[in-house]
């Protein structure tokens, strides 16, 4: 549901169920549904209104950190040099997130498009 408060794309968040989104985004209206989830190990899940048709974070508790990889399905191959930039910008906007909270921040005044 914070999607929105940290991705640069995503401008609303709606639960339409357990682990079934929607979101409105700057590129269009994207549906999610959480198909697997594996507590402190992986999250998948599928999308439809997107050239991304798939996420899957692989995630490895490492103390107080955590190592995430982010795997995605797409169908057209001639999108993956766009989608790997719109990854890029995904974990830009993740990691500024993730810093101003270590940093003691509050979540609720956090801007996205300043940071």
């Amino acid at each position: 549901m914070n999607y929105a408060k940290w991705n640069i794309v995503i401008n609303e968040v709606t639960e339409l169920g357990p682990g079934n989104y929607f979101f409105k985004t700057n590129v269009g209206d994207v549906t999610s549904q959480r198909i697997e989830t594996v507590q402190n190990e992986k999250v998948y899940a599928k999308q439809e209104g997107s050239p991304i048709s798939g996420f899957l974070y692989l995630l490895k508790p490492k103390g107080d950190l955590v190592e995430a990889t982010i795997t995605v399905e797409f169908e057209d191959p001639n999108q993956e040099a766009i989608l790997g930039m719109a990854g890029d910008v995904f974990i830009n906007c993740l990691k500024k997130y993730a810093e101003y909270l270590e940093a003691g921040g509050n979540p609720d005044d956090f801007n996205k498009k300043k940071k």
